[in-house]
């Protein structure tokens, strides 16, 4: 059985071999996915992992479109470089196919975003938006005169915005 200290220093390498490559950085919940779809590690014991990883300077974080984002530093390449043989092979095959598979679904999820603000009781703003590799390519901003509507719109937006935005798009361009 594993020495607990070597447990602990390969899941801190396999977060950064992952981080690493991620040049534009990830949302904590996404990279959680990932590895604990690599390693079967609780949430809690992730959130220490990268706190502490955060703390060292081998972790930074950032705020992007109102999320934040972390992403391997300068730091946690060298230290990569040194440590990454801690990772075994197996492992890395793994977190390999694991990453391929949930970073397309993390894209693809990422791609429709909708979110719906509350001005009062009684009113909502929905901005719906399509982004692909990090930049808008539509946004919108809707008035809604209740929450209900706002989700329903919010909802409608997820279900249907590869449908909606093709519609969007023509009545832009031919006005019919």
């Amino acid at each position: 059985m594993k020495q607990l200290n070597e447990h602990l220093a390969e899941n801190k390498v396999l977060i950064l071999y992952l981080l690493n490559r991620l040049p534009d950085g990830i949302k904590s919940d996404n990279l959680y996915k990932i590895v604990s779809s690599t390693n079967n590690i609780n949430y809690f014991y992730f959130q220490e992992l990268l706190t502490d990883l955060i703390e060292t300077k081998l972790v930074g974080s950032f705020t992007k479109d109102e999320d934040i984002f972390i992403k391997i530093t300068s730091e946690g390449q060298n230290a990569l470089s040194l440590t990454k043989s801690l990772l075994p092979g197996i492992l890395k095959l793994k977190a390999d196919n694991i990453f391929k598979e949930e970073v397309s679904l993390i894209a693809e999820e990422s791609s429709i975003i909708t979110e719906y603000i509350p001005k009062d009781e009684n009113n909502y703003t929905v901005k719906c938006k399509i982004v692909e590799k990090n930049e808008i390519l539509l946004e919108v901003s809707t008035f809604a005169g209740s929450r209900e509507r706002a989700k329903q719109i919010s909802d409608n937006w997820k279900n249907n915005a590869n449908k909606i935005y093709p519609q969007i798009i023509n009545l832009l361009l031919n006005g019919d």
